[in-house]
């Protein structure tokens, strides 16, 4: 991908809009004190959500630029994630812009962690709690998992009294989901990894 007047992403990394349209907004060309590390900066603006994406190559002077990091990086939940949750957090992240469904969605990644770790009986609620009971997460984790699944069964039931969530309300589900992932799963595989390259 090179650094163009638009910058094609999948979605943008700020309000995670499809195909957003990401225009060129301004450049830059740095390099260290000793005349080395010359780099191309682009910043393209989303015209969605106004957030902005800051894009780099080193520089060349035929005018190629092929881009070498973004920031920020689109969320991409990690492998070691079984895919059912992975999905289903994927999802989530993809919808934060829609947050009945984004909630209902890390709900459902929740659900879908603990069934893989063996809590498969009962309702979420249950499963929950025997996740705590089992010292497999914290009370506060427990207690968060509770605020994520009340606030999906909100949506899920139409409650008429209860408020639907906002973007921001969306976020922190998926937050909580996101650290329960990195907890139960991609820790454990980042350990077990270092593990046996060490040796």
């Amino acid at each position: 991908m090179d650094q163009d007047a638009h910058l094609q992403l999948g979605r943008c990394p700020h309000c995670n809009v499809a195909r957003p349209n990401l225009g060129r907004r301004t450049t830059a060309d740095t390099w260290s004190s000793d005349q080395s590390n010359r780099r191309y900066w682009v910043v393209y603006g989303c015209e969605t959500c106004g957030g902005c994406i800051l894009t780099v190559s080193p520089w060349d002077p035929s005018g190629l630029r092929p881009i070498t990091n973004i920031w920020p990086s689109s969320e991409q939940v990690d492998n070691s994630v079984p895919q059912r949750a992975r999905q289903f957090l994927q999802q989530a992240i993809s919808s934060i812009h829609a947050p009945a469904g984004a909630t209902m969605l890390a709900a459902s990644s929740v659900d879908a962690m603990l069934k893989e770790i063996g809590l498969k009986d009962g309702s979420l609620y249950k499963r929950i709690r025997e996740a705590q009971a089992q010292h497999l997460i914290t009370a506060e984790m427990a207690a968060w998992a509770h605020e994520v699944r009340l606030e999906a069964n909100d949506q899920r039931h139409a409650d008429e009294e209860a408020d639907l969530p906002n973007e921001a309300d969306a976020r922190k589900s998926v937050e909580f989901v996101q650290a329960l992932a990195q907890f139960l799963f991609v820790l454990p595989s980042r350990v077990a990894r270092g593990r046996s390259e060490s040796k």
